[in-house]
């Protein structure tokens, strides 16, 4: 066992990151997200970590020279946020598109405009469709973990892809948690040498990003189909290797509470799960039967175990902190269409769209929802489908 210590969720992901020992880091500075790279600097400053950091002048920049790093074979990491996210958006998917093993984690803000510094997960929910494995955590223990966890994801040749770790910006980025760190040895033999699909080191000529036929490069993108399919074993089997060696597993892609027993479940991701979880709670002490689904891995959707959690309940109610204009929010979305292929009699599902632009959501707000959503589906005063965007105003 390795020991504990007060981090916040920002230096909890700084400290996953040197027990990975990346040789490359390159980033440049964004609220939320910058005492990430700050406390890397300062760790290779005083030779904790042996890297070379690179200052660069753009977050497109960051990624690109993370990109390069890469191929030519070296362990990489940066870290963003928000508009930050945006800019580097070209090289996002160049680094799936080409197969490159790369961590990022993503401080998730509020996209301007107006300018906002407050967290929801468009940033990050935004990435959707670039090829990235998406992971999301609910508190700083969860996120150093699933920090720890992406290297060892990306790196397996069932996947070779680049791994994205999302956390919410201020409510978990700058609150301090105890958080426990493996020891270093045992972290390095777990994760081993480094693993990637081919390496640039200018031995022989090799090209990347070459122009090629609308043939080669469908079977590209279906090899990334392919991989994304794979991830889904891998991310369990990571999981289970994680829980056997450092004591903590988290259930694979998704994470139930109170789920075996359940005619209602609540769906999130995120450090609100948290609220969510004592608004169940609090609803269960009156005889409500309901409990939590928690999305772990945004990417690759986690529909197969959603719909053994799913299968048999009552009443769907997913909680999304992002809304994708024109349509509904970006998780109600993936899980209808995913429940589809195996029903074609859904459950009650209700889409509640709230936490826009860091507004607050407590847990009695979770609380006075489900509530409101259970009444209504028992005494039939409910379409089966239904929308709502919570303002929330106090």
């Amino acid at each position: 066992m390795g020991k504990k210590i007060a981090l916040t969720g920002n230096h909890a992901v700084a400290y996953a990151v040197k027990l990975a020992k990346p040789q490359v880091i390159a980033a440049y500075p964004i609220t939320p997200q910058s005492p990430v790279v700050e406390k890397l600097s300062e760790m290779i400053e005083q030779g904790e970590l042996k890297a070379r950091m690179i200052r660069v002048e753009s977050e497109h920049s960051a990624l690109a020279a993370c990109f390069g790093a890469a191929v030519a074979g070296a362990r990489t990491f940066t870290a963003t946020s928000s508009q930050g996210l945006l800019y580097m958006h070209e090289f996002v998917h160049w680094a799936s598109r080409a197969r490159t093993p790369i961590v990022m984690a993503i401080v998730s803000r509020t996209i301007n405009t107006p300018w906002n510094i407050w967290p929801d997960h468009s940033d990050f929910v935004d990435q959707r469709d670039t090829g990235w494995v998406m992971s999301y955590g609910m508190d700083n223990q969860e996120v150093f973990d699933l920090t720890l966890q992406a290297f060892k994801i990306s790196e397996d040749p069932r996947v070779y892809l680049p791994v994205m770790v999302g956390l919410e910006g201020f409510i978990i980025s700058h609150t301090t948690m105890p958080v426990e760190i493996p020891d270093e040895k045992l972290v390095e033999e777990w994760l081993g040498e480094r693993m990637q699909p081919y390496v640039i080191d200018g031995s022989e000529p090799i090209g990347v990003g070459g122009l090629t036929f609308p043939e080669d490069t469908e079977d590209m993108f279906y090899e990334i189909q392919l991989a994304m399919e794979n991830a889904k074993k891998v991310i369990k089997e990571v999981d289970e290797e994680f829980g056997k060696l450092f004591g903590r597993r988290y259930g694979g892609l998704i994470s139930c509470y109170h789920c075996n027993d359940a005619k209602y479940i609540a769906v999130s991701m995120g450090a609100w799960s948290g609220d969510l979880i004592e608004g169940v709670e609090k609803l269960r002490s009156e005889g409500y039967p309901v409990g939590v689904m928690r999305i772990r891995y945004y990417r690759p959707f986690p529909i197969e175990d959603a719909w053994e959690v799913l299968r048999s309940v009552r009443g769907v109610i997913v909680f999304d902190r992002a809304i994708s204009f024109g349509a509904w929010g970006p998780i109600y979305s993936d899980l209808v269409a995913g429940l589809s292929l195996y029903t074609n009699k859904l459950p009650y599902m209700a889409n509640i769209v709230a936490g826009i632009a860091g507004v607050n959501v407590t847990s009695d707000d979770f609380y006075k929802i489900i509530k409101s959503f259970i009444d209504r589906v028992e005494t039939g005063q409910i379409e089966r489908n239904y929308f709502e965007w919570v303002k929330i105003r106090r």
